[in-house]
């Protein structure tokens, strides 16, 4: 590019290094309990988180070095790995269920889910795609309809594992990344529709979908059953309220609340820490949310704005949606919180994709 970097943002860098702080504290809180029943070593989780948060620091420290633009050049090689990783996946002997999803290639309790390289590597395709093709965009059939076949194929493998909340997430990224480019907004809510349409179909399909709808209309309908995590983790926010409980001291993590360590962490973060503590994490969300897409509208080029909003906008999705399935405004998806939840591969890549936004808001006008 030819132009002098300057420091990184220090802001955004300051955000996701507290978020990350936090999340090694309160993955300790969450997981002791159940460390400790399944293990018999209360650290057995949080030693991990932290080796993880360690490799995604160095991740994103490196990533923060090294030009953004050159990604541009692996673009097509990236995705192209992704998808044969989201079909490896499939393969009955290779792939690991975990939690009722095939997701998973690795061996024991180390693994990487191909769906979470496929979020990145799909923003990075389409901030490429459409930078280059970016006059096109207003057309349906030369412009919009590439992108969407692409990343429908990708939804589409995904939603095979299953993993509805992982795909959510790409499908909300990657539509933030084409509507700044440019696309219509009407050929944008027609496909909205039809969208809708598919998402019902989707819920027809699969009868613990249709029963998380439900649960999510009215729990107690099933308390014990499909309305199960819902409870609960009202359970856990409710007696929260202005300071929590305290730090250590909740009561839903004894075996009450599933995965209070991943899905459910803010559930346990409101309980001990209460309205102030999950306050504080939103805040710096919000943060990083915010320097991301003032780092989109300051890049120097087309593919650096529109990688930017991918990564803001993965970013802002994935909290919105693991927030809403939490509070009791959305079904349950299984989705973790960016940065707090316990997590491998999430965790390493996520901390990966900003210190590609870092390296963004270097060249920043």
């Amino acid at each position: 590019m030819g132009k002098a970097r300057s420091a990184p943002d220090a802001l955004m860098m300051l955000a996701t290094l507290l978020l990350l702080a936090i999340g090694v504290v309160m993955v300790y809180s969450a997981s002791s309990v159940l460390s400790f029943h399944d293990f018999g070593d209360s650290y057995y989780y949080v030693k991990r988180q932290l080796l993880f948060a360690v490799l995604g620091v160095l991740a994103m420290l490196t990533m923060m070095n090294i030009d953004y633009w050159v990604w541009k050049k692996y673009a097509k090689i990236g995705l192209l790995i992704c998808f044969v990783l989201l079909l490896i996946v499939l393969i009955p002997g290779i792939g690991v269920v975990r939690g009722g999803a095939r997701s998973w290639l690795g061996i024991g309790s180390f693994g990487i889910q191909p769906s979470e390289f496929m979020k990145i590597g799909m923003i990075i395709f389409m901030a490429k795609l459409l930078a280059e093709e970016q006059n096109k965009i207003t057309q349906f059939t030369k412009g919009l309809l590439p992108p969407l076949l692409i990343m429908g194929t990708a939804f589409g493998l995904i939603m095979l594992q299953p993993d509805l909340g992982t795909g959510a997430v790409l499908i909300g990224a990657s539509l933030l990344v084409i509507y700044t480019a440019g696309a219509r907004l009407l050929h944008l809510s027609l496909l909205a529709l039809i969208g809708l349409v598919g998402f019902i179909g989707l819920i027809l399909a699969a009868p613990y979908r249709l029963q998380r709808i439900t649960a999510f209309l009215d729990p107690w309908q099933d308390p014990l059953g499909a309305g199960y995590q819902s409870i609960q983790s009202m359970y856990a926010i409710g007696p929260g309220r202005l300071s929590g409980l305290g730090y250590g001291n909740s009561l839903q993590k004894y075996n009450y609340l599933p995965e209070p360590q991943t899905d459910f962490i803010f559930s346990i973060i409101g309980e001990e820490l209460g309205f102030i503590g999950g306050a504080t994490i939103l805040i710096l969300f919000a943060i990083l949310v915010w320097r991301g897409l003032r780092t989109a509208i300051a890049a120097p080029d087309t593919f650096g704005s529109l990688l930017a909003v991918g990564v803001a906008g993965m970013i802002a999705v994935q909290v919105i949606i693991n927030i809403g399935v939490v509070i009791g405004m959305m079904p349950v998806t299984g989705i973790t919180l960016p940065l707090i939840s316990y997590g491998g591969s999430s965790l390493t890549l996520m901390l990966t994709s900003i210190g590609i936004l870092l390296n963004i808001s270097r060249y920043s006008r």
